[in-house]
């Protein structure tokens, strides 16, 4: 049995709190091949989770093995390291770097030489993948001046998320008074391109009184004060629409798995919408797009993994778009650097789209989202997406030591 040490944030609320908790579900789904060890990190500002489960009570058993163990200086095969790559280490035999990649056209070569360190990297889009493996740098050795080409070298896998199926769904109690909603869930940032989601909507149906915006969003932590923060920010793009008839509401809070997926069965919610820059992956609208709502979202980066099929077609209200450098404000020494370029959707393209889905909604000509979305539960299911993942660990049935593991199971021979 290989001892593997999953080092992330997994217990927080953020991007790369869900990608660790995927890692360690997949890595619990054979619990016959692993001894699973876990070391909790912080992830930038963002809140931690509260929810009591059987899960969040077997990482707590598993943080305190760990602190035991590595107390007793315990060493681990395999280290699966769910973070950017300037944080990666040399933690174990073998080092896995499981990273959501990058938003933009290019990684930094800090990203790129961290990544030569691992002995395999895994990312969650093709987009990423790709990124990864075309971006090079002419650099030389210092020592001998030697001119060479820094590339990627380690091993590369795109993995996807798995959807979520959950009991007793019902549809979440929202107090809206306009009919068709679209729903927005991102942070605010630069890249989510928030502000611009709220005026373009606002000026597409200024004066559409059954129409509405859910924004689900916060800045980094669900307190109070964080939300105070975006409804002023909220107020301030809305006050130049003094007169409008559309309306925007705030959704802030903490929310479980299960109560974000409800949101998509309100009655009342239509649409997803998304003007963002550059995705790793786009796990919001995912789960919009498996729970049988149509998308609307610009049609660049790690969104396409699931927004079109496996042949590309597309099942999205596709936003055209630019490609144009990162803002200097959004510059992030050895993350998001100084050359690299993102998509900026253009405003009537988003409008025309908007607008569009709207009215497929209305003449019930929305059905193909609730179509596509049982592809999507088929082709991206837990055990496929687990499976997937373990294989790109460069893990296989043939490392596996089945003698071992039924010797350590304890059992007794019978004559």
């Amino acid at each position: 049995m290989k001892k593997v040490l999953l080092r992330g944030p997994v217990l927080t609320r953020s991007g790369y709190g869900e990608q660790a908790r995927f890692a360690l579900r997949a890595l619990r789904s054979r619990e016959d091949m692993f001894d699973i060890y876990i070391n909790p990190i912080q992830w930038g500002g963002t809140s931690w989770l509260s929810d009591i489960t059987e899960e969040r009570t077997w990482i707590d058993q598993i943080i305190e093995k760990t602190i035991h163990y590595t107390q007793h200086q315990g060493k681990f095969d395999y280290s699966v390291q769910v973070t950017i790559p300037n944080e990666f280490e040399n933690l174990a035999g073998v080092n896995i770097g499981y990273t959501a990649g990058i938003e933009t056209t290019r990684v930094s070569h800090e990203w790129i030489h961290e990544a030569n360190q691992m002995d395999r990297v895994i990312v969650v889009s093709t987009h990423s993948r790709d990124v990864y493996e075309g971006t090079s740098y002419e650099a030389h050795y210092e020592e001998t001046g030697e001119q060479f080409t820094l590339r990627t070298t380690s091993p590369i896998a795109a993995v996807n998320y798995p959807v979520k199926e959950y009991e007793d769904m019902k549809p979440l109690a929202l107090d809206l008074t306009t009919e068709k909603n679209f729903v927005c869930v991102a942070q605010m940032g630069p890249r989510k391109n928030l502000d611009n989601t709220v005026a373009w909507f606002v000026e597409e149906f200024f004066n559409d009184e059954d129409v509405g915006l859910i924004v689900k969003t916060n800045y980094a932590k669900n307190s109070l004060v964080d939300k105070e923060v975006c409804h002023g920010r909220l107020l301030n793009i809305l006050s130049t629409y003094p007169d409008r008839k559309c309306k925007v509401y705030l959704l802030h809070g903490d929310m479980t798995d299960k109560e974000m997926h409800e949101i998509y069965l309100h009655p009342k919610v239509v649409a997803a919408v998304s003007f963002t820059h550059g995705e790793g992956f786009g796990l919001p609208l995912f789960e919009a797009a498996y729970m049988g709502i149509p998308v609307v979202a610009t049609g660049w980066s790690g969104q396409l993994d699931f927004l079109c099929d496996k042949s590309r077609k597309e099942y999205f209200y596709n936003v055209s778009f630019d490609i144009q450098p990162i803002p200097d404000n959004v510059v992030w020494d050895g993350v998001l650097i100084k050359d690299s370029m993102w998509a900026y959707p253009r405003k009537e393209s988003a409008q025309k789209q908007m607008r569009a889905c709207l009215n497929d909604i209305k003449d019930n000509q929305s059905k193909d989202a609730q179509e596509y979305a049982k592809q999507l539960r088929e082709r991206f299911s837990e055990k496929s997406l687990y499976k997937d993942f373990i294989n790109a660990m460069g893990i296989t049935e043939d490392d596996f030591d089945v003698e071992n593991w039924l010797d350590n199971l304890g059992l007794e021979e019978i004559e």
